[in-house]
């Protein structure tokens, strides 16, 4: 086996230069431990960006792409497969929703919502063609493709990438008059939103505001899209975070906490980090406007994905990981919050479930953040700044109050030394 120098190199001299990675190479991972060539130990914090909220290689998400994989893995849709149908029906009654059509990237789900709402609006709304608008939100992050990189904030996804695709309204994020007055706009079609915003830095809106949001839309005939590719799939403590904290499949009728949107966009977490695997699902009325040859992909619900994709979600309910996710991210806060309180570093904490952020006291083109996480690595715990000054901690929800309180006193150990 090569060794981390070795590996930092080769990717360095052969690899596009599109990421800035924490020093460390991953070589092995099991739960909600990674280890590198040398055989050091750490705790993982970031969990692929909440795509191994199952932990790394859990057995039976390993067990089903290892049997599938030996029998079945790719057909393209130009056939029907055996798994396929079995899939749909599984992740369209675990959600509450009529319809699914699968793909293999967030990004994807993301630029498939985006074609399904336009479509909705010209064929049932009656907008006219090419006229459609979509309200987006003020520091979103939802891939970098052309497309969504044409409503995005940020410089870095954005400069000389132009020109950029038209038909979106940027209005802040957690303001509801904001919303009100852009809906007010000829051509609305959507609305496309992250019930938290993780890449922005774990920023969790004012309670009620997601579930006004799609009130507001539903009285606009306009569609809610909820882009839950980082927040869904158990990470805020429910089973999705328009669910608040409720304890439903996503499908009850408590609407003081949850909001159904028109359109779910799931990823990451979907295949528990195994396979790329993504969703876009809607109701009847909604997907009908896709017909045959109008959208699809190569790899889009191939049966290995499938497969992996059925396991992962047994996993999530099985193993009760939305209510775990919920319990430790409040003691976790409980205990960051502390450390806010008596050091000076450390600012403030925010996040629900176990997506958590802290906000490191200094300014966002500083590399504090970045120093500090270099410090806690060395410690034994892997986190990854995001915004200059913002640590995002966000563990795989497989983790026990045991290993969590061991992170903690690793936090607080690398905090002490860091300002001494």
């Amino acid at each position: 086996m090569i060794t981390s120098k070795q590996a930092i190199e080769l990717e360095d001299k052969y690899g596009a230069h599109n990421y800035h990675p924490l020093p460390v190479v991953l070589s092995r991972g099991e739960g909600v431990h990674v280890w590198d060539p040398e055989g050091n130990k750490y705790y993982d914090f970031l969990s692929a960006y909440s795509a191994v909220n199952q932990g790394h290689c859990h057995p039976k998400i390993t067990k089903a792409l290892t049997d599938q994989a030996s029998t079945l893995c790719l057909t393209s849709r130009a056939f029907y497969n055996n798994i396929l149908g079995e899939y749909e029906k599984y992740v369209t009654e675990y959600f509450g929703f009529d319809k699914v059509l699968p793909m293999n990237t967030g990004a994807e789900g993301v630029e498939t919502a985006i074609k399904i709402c336009r479509k909705w609006a010209y064929e049932k709304k009656g907008i006219a063609e090419e006229e459609a608008q979509i309200i987006v939100l003020e520091n979103n992050f939802h891939g970098r493709t052309t497309t969504v990189i044409s409503f995005s904030n940020d410089p870095d996804a954005r400069k000389n990438f132009g020109p950029y695709t038209p038909g979106f309204i940027k209005i802040p994020y957690n303001d509801l008059d904001a919303l009100k007055e852009a809906l007010d706009q000829p051509n609305i079609a959507g609305v496309l939103a992250e019930p938290i915003q993780g890449e922005a830095g774990v920023v969790v809106p004012d309670e009620g505001y997601i579930s006004k949001m799609g009130e507001i839309c539903r009285e606009n005939n306009v569609l809610f899209m909820a882009d839950e590719i980082q927040t869904g799939i158990a990470r805020t403590g429910s089973l999705l975070a328009v669910c608040g904290n409720c304890d439903c499949q996503g499908h009850c009728e408590q609407q003081n906490t949850y909001t159904k949107p028109d359109i779910l966009i799931l990823g990451k977490a979907l295949s528990g980090g195994a396979y790329p695997v993504s969703a876009v699902l809607a109701d009847n009325h909604i997907m009908e406007v896709i017909k045959p040859g109008q959208h699809g992909s190569t790899y889009g619900g191939n049966p290995l994905a499938c497969k992996v994709a059925i396991s992962a979600l047994e996993v999530v309910k099985d193993e009760n990981l939305s209510q775990n996710a919920r319990k430790l991210g409040e003691i976790f806060r409980s205990e960051m919050q502390k450390l806010v309180d008596e050091h000076d570093l450390f600012v403030k904490v925010r996040g629900r479930g176990l997506l958590n952020a802290v906000i490191i006291n200094d300014t966002s083109d500083s590399d504090t953040a970045w120093r500090f996480c270099v410090a806690l690595k060395d410690t034994g715990l892997l986190a990854k700044p995001t915004h200059g000054n913002i640590i995002r901690f966000a563990p795989p929800l497989v983790m026990t109050e045991e290993q969590l309180m061991e992170c903690v006193e690793i936090i607080k150990d690398t905090l002490f030394s860091f300002e001494n």
